[in-house]
């Protein structure tokens, strides 16, 4: 069975992040891809210079009406905006707490152009984290939603995840490729404990959309029944492999994005 996964998240016209990178990443893993639009976005590798939001209601609606007709086996939320869009996302989605919810809790563009109002935070802790099965923050993120400064170790990034998880989700992924390190770890908190997965840091600058492409095969390997650890070592590996074929691509002047078809396009005609 091929299983159907649902982006809710912003569109990027240039295809590095967002929907665009959700649903290639979707692809890539082996589901179908669906996708509701919070927000579009005008953008490219170079930054962000406008951002048009979707009114909540019609949020709500194209959510409503997938689930209406199509059986969802997972659904990936990224960019959220506002807090009127977190709560119409997180009142559409409440019926169907039984399907694995990854929240990338997007908050910043590459270039640094704010994508979540700051009033927003507390929106998104109170309504969508109770409903995530598993929660993607990068440092700041994890920082910004603590209230607290950005953690600067291992040590800390273990404390932040499991205070995290203790605001509602089931699991938290804390993403470490913020530290000052040629590693690259993430930590994933569950009822178990804490299990850290490592990669080495891949020297390149196009890495538009990892943040959106990780969680989106996150998704995916839930959505196909893998297990917490799996689904991270998977998607982790998948994204390792996009980035360390960034350089292939031609895309833009610069934050590239990943190659989330590094795998696919090997026996192409090109």
């Amino acid at each position: 069975m091929i299983h159907n996964v649902l982006s809710i998240a912003g569109s990027d016209p240039s295809g590095g992040a967002g929907i665009q990178a959700d649903l290639k990443a979707f692809s890539a893993r082996g589901v179908y891809g669906m996708a509701a639009l919070t927000a579009l976005t005008a953008q490219n590798t170079q930054g962000v210079t406008g951002v048009h939001l979707v009114p909540p209601h019609f949020v709500a609606q194209q959510i409503k009406s997938v689930f209406a007709d199509v059986r969802v086996d997972a659904v990936k939320i990224g960019m959220i905006a506002n807090a009127g869009i977190v709560e119409a996302v997180a009142e559409a989605l409440a019926p169907h707490r039984g399907i694995p919810i990854v929240v990338d809790p997007v908050m910043i563009a590459k270039g640094g152009a704010a994508l979540l109002d700051p009033q927003a935070i507390d929106a998104l802790t109170q309504h969508l984290l109770p409903l995530a099965t598993l929660l993607t923050p990068n440092l700041p993120e994890a920082a910004a939603l603590l209230h607290e400064q950005v953690a600067e170790n291992r040590e800390q990034m273990g404390a932040q995840a499991e205070r995290l998880r203790a605001l509602g989700p089931n699991m938290v992924l804390v993403k470490g490729g913020h530290l000052e390190s040629d590693e690259s770890p993430d930590v994933l908190s569950i009822a178990s404990g804490l299990h850290w997965f490592e990669a080495k840091r891949v020297p390149t600058k196009n890495t538009h959309g990892t943040g959106c492409t990780l969680s989106s095969a996150l998704a995916a390997e839930l959505a196909k029944g893998a297990s917490p650890q799996m689904a991270v070592a998977a998607a982790k590996a998948y994204l390792a492999q996009a980035v360390a074929a960034a350089g292939e691509l031609t895309v833009g002047s610069g934050h590239g994005p990943v190659h989330h078809f590094h795998a696919l396009w090997k026996d192409a005609d090109r």
